[in-house]
């Protein structure tokens, strides 16, 4: 009479069976993903470097998007000069708005800064300084204030 396996030997071997398949099976999918596609592997592996690279460098560069909303509203304005005689303005032959370029200088504002107050844009600011320092008779900022004082144009 034949002998009986035990449970545990069928079990064994079952187990390296399987193990061995699965092993098989194992190498064989290795084999054919890495060993038989090891290019498009490459490829793959490259479009990961610049598409994280690209996101990096847009969101290190770009500058955040900032959506301001403004409100006009009425102010009152207290003016703090007495608006000089329109014959010293025909003197010279400097406009009102060009006497309006000329307040803001006297307070110390970049180009930036009086085309941001006048709601004019900064060219507009450079042409009117051009205007006043030929009327005025000047090369500088500090002078064309200075002169404007001293003759009483701004106070």
């Amino acid at each position: 009479m034949m002998k009986k396996p035990s449970t545990f030997r069928l079990l064994l071997a079952y187990g390296s069976a399987l193990g061995g398949l699965w092993s098989l099976m194992a190498w064989s999918k290795y084999r054919l993903m890495v060993i038989n596609h090891a290019t498009e592997f490459y490829i793959l592996l490259i479009a990961f470097v610049f598409v994280s690279v690209g996101i990096w460098a847009g969101l290190r560069w770009s500058a955040p998007v900032i959506i301001e909303k403004t409100a006009l509203i009425d102010v009152p304005v207290q003016v703090d000069h007495q608006p000089p005689a329109q014959e010293l303005l025909n003197t010279y032959g400097i406009s009102n708005r060009e006497l309006e370029v000329l307040l803001q200088l006297a307070k110390g504002l970049s180009n930036d800064e009086i085309a941001e107050n006048l709601f004019v844009s900064t060219n507009t600011v450079k042409t009117h300084l051009a205007n006043l320092y030929t009327k005025l008779e000047v090369k500088r900022r500090a002078q064309a204030v200075e002169k404007a004082r001293t003759v009483g144009l701004i106070g």
